[in-house]
This record gives structure tokens, sequence and C-alpha cells, in this order.
């Protein structure tokens, strides 16, 4: 049997563009792209905080450093620059890969720098 687990995630990254005339995908700092583990033209999930869509895409490269989230394509219709996302990357593995693994967690501040990173997210309390 195969999981799909989550792989790894850039949490609350900020868009910075939202580019209707551009190729479909999402643009990533490709700095914040090494540090999670996105690989370039993967497939990712993007989650808005600002206005719940959640939708697909792949993700491609922006210039290192430049902490560029960009959405693009037909997907710019449902994010705004200066909007929350968290953007997610899955992965199939079998039940003892599974067990054995644990997900590149970034977690981002405002401006798209790292305030830290994890494998494990807490518990929720009650």
């Amino acid at each position: 049997m195969q999981l799909t687990l989550l792989k790894c995630k850039l949490h609350r990254a900020r868009v910075t563009h939202a580019e209707l005339e551009y190729e479909g995908s999402c643009a990533i700092d490709e700095a914040l792209m090494e540090r999670a583990g996105i690989r370039e033209y993967e497939q990712i999930q993007i989650y808005n905080l600002a206005n719940g869509e959640r939708f697909t895409t792949y993700a491609i490269r922006a210039e290192a450093g430049s902490r560029v989230i960009s959405v693009n394509g037909a997907a710019a219709h449902k994010a705004s620059p200066g909007d929350r996302v968290i953007i997610c990357a899955y992965a199939a593995m079998s039940e003892a890969e599974a067990d054995a693994f644990e997900p590149s967690l970034v977690y981002l501040n405002e401006h798209n720098r790292i305030l830290r990173t994890g494998s494990q997210i807490p518990a929720q309390a009650a």
C-alpha cells in the first residue's frame, strides 16, 4: 500500500506577485525551495489564508535570495500580493518508509525570511 504524506511546506509565505500573463506556475525563491525540499516543476498545493482558496500548480525557481513568491497564470486569480499562503508538497511512500519519514517544515515571517524550521507539527490542544 502507498500512503501520501506531507513531504515539505513553506508556512505562511507572503505572496509578492500575482502575474496573470505569465506562464502558469508558482515562482519561489530558489533558496526557500532548497531549504524546504521543493524541486523545480514539482506539483505543489497552495492554501491561501486570506481567502480560503486551495489550488494545485507546480513550482519554478525565482532568483535565490529574492524572497519572491509569485502566483502565475490562471492561479493569479486565487491570490493577491500580500496574501499569506501555505505551500505544500506531498510524497507517496510505503508504510515502512512512512514510519521513518519526517517532513521538512519551513516557517516564514511577513518578509519571507525563515523564522525557524522543523520536522514535526505539535499536537493541537483542545
